[in-house]
Formats: C-alpha cells, structure tokens, sequence
C-alpha cells in the first residue's frame, strides 16, 4: 500500500516531503529486561522513545524493541554505552517490511473499553472509569496486580509498573498508560 502510495507520487509529480519522525530506527535488545532498562534510561535522558514488537525476522527471544528518532542515534548510542546498555543490533527502519507492531489494541464494547498490550488485558468501566477487569500473561504477579487495580479508578491507582516487576506488569502498564490518553 505504501509503495502504490510512493509511486503514485513519484509520477504525478508532487514532491515527498519527509518529517524528522519519518526516519526511525529500532535498537534490538536479547531480553525484555534489557528493553525497559534502555527505555528507562533513555526517557530519563529526554528522549522520545517507545517500545513496541519487532517485526518477525528481527525477534531475538524479546517480543520488544525501542524504536528511536534516527537523529537521535549518535546520542542514543553515547548515552546506553556510558550505562553498559549496548543493543544488540541498531537498524534504520528502511522499508515496509522492518515497520514494528504497535503493541497496543483497542476495542471498545459500549460501556467498556479494553486495552491489550502485548499479552495484558486492561478494561474499564467507561462510565465511571473504574478498572473492572484484568487478564492475560503468566507471570506470577498477575493475580496480585488484578488484586491491587480491579475496582478502582483509573486516575487513583498506582501504576503496574510500581506494582509488579515482570513482563506482564511491564505490558500492563504500557496498556494503562494508553488507556489514561484515551480517557483524558
């Protein structure tokens, strides 16, 4: 699709101006661990980064990657070799085929709406905005983190991520940061 799009342009003679967000890349990390140490090391920075899933044949055994502002990179790069958190791999995003998956869905069911990131399952109560559900993962704190949010409300519960320490809260706090800009 985007290539019919390109080359729609390329013939009817308008130019394709790029923005400094049309040129991305991807640091690709061994372990989920190491992805959120990056992210927390780059945001803290003031970076504007973001986890999301690579695209199949970049998967290293983590189902996540940071994906950055080439602009950015030489920084980037400075800042996780002083902090002995050197990716893996550091890949332009060039083509179609090395997009990433964005980790979060969406689907709304009326009265509720419900985010999925990655395996995690976050839904609430639109009306009240009160957590009613939360699901997916293996990682033993799930139940405990459905324990400490299920029944209350979105804006006045601490973060999964201050709660648990796996992936799961990991995904569940990504899915509940989301859920926070989609109610405001």
């Amino acid at each position: 699709m985007k290539g019919e799009m390109k080359i729609q342009r390329l013939f009817s003679g308008k130019s394709e101006k790029h923005k400094e967000e049309d040129f991305r890349g991807l640091l690709v990390y061994p372990s989920t661990s190491d992805v959120i140490s990056a992210e927390k090391i780059l945001k803290k920075a003031g970076y504007k980064v973001r986890v999301v899933g690579p695209p199949p044949h970049l998967r290293t055994g983590c189902d996540l990657v940071i994906e950055f502002l080439l602009i950015e990179q030489l920084g980037i790069e400075r800042i996780l070799k002083e902090k002995g958190r050197i990716p893996l791999k550091v890949i332009p995003i060039s083509d179609e085929i090395l997009e990433p998956i964005d980790l979060c869905q969406k689907k709304d069911f009326g009265d509720y709406l419900m985010i999925r990131a990655a395996n995690m399952k976050l839904v609430i109560d639109k009306r009240t905005e009160q957590i009613v559900n939360i699901s997916g993962g293996g990682c033993p704190d799930v139940p405990y983190l459905a324990e400490m949010l299920i029944g209350k409300h979105l804006k006045e519960t601490p973060s999964p991520r201050d709660l648990g320490h796996t992936v799961c809260a990991y995904a569940l706090h990504i899915a509940y940061e989301e859920m926070l800009k989609e109610v405001g």
